[in-house]
Formats: C-alpha cells, sequence, structure tokens
C-alpha cells in the first residue's frame, strides 16, 4: 500500500466504514492514537454518509507499529 500523508498523520489502513471502526478499535486498543478520513462525502445523499473508502490514519511517529498491528491481526 502506498502510504499517503495529510500533514503530521499517515494512512495505515483504507475500507469501508465499518472495517475502519474496528481497526481503529484494534489500534487504539494496542495504545495507538488514530482516525478515520472519508475520502468522499457525497453532499446530495449526506453529508455524514460515507460513500467511498474510509481512511484510518496515525501520527507519522506511531506509523510502523500501527502498521505492524494492523497486519498482525485476527480476522
Amino acid at each position: 500500500m502506498e502510504t499517503k500523508t495529510y500533514g503530521s498523520l499517515v494512512e495505515v489502513f483504507r475500507g469501508s466504514l465499518w472495517e475502519a471502526e474496528l481497526i481503529k478499535g484494534l489500534l487504539e486498543s494496542a495504545g495507538v492514537s488514530a482516525m478515520l478520513k472519508d475520502e468522499t462525502l457525497s453532499a446530495v445523499t449526506s453529508p455524514y454518509l460515507p460513500t467511498g473508502d474510509v481512511l484510518v490514519m496515525v501520527n507519522k511517529e506511531e506509523e510502523v507499529y500501527a502498521k505492524k498491528v494492523v497486519s498482525e491481526r485476527k480476522v
């Protein structure tokens, strides 16, 4: 996965809203602060419903550990 950066944040996962919420929870339980970023919001349907991939973002300093946590998750 190509790492996208947004200021001091980096992408460690992308997927549907429910997948991203699960990964965010997994990271937070491992002590990593995480946030969600929606790539595309549809203003026509609702500004609160994501219509594209949701990105899980972490601080650059936690990127390596966060990617390890995500890659080692159990399905």
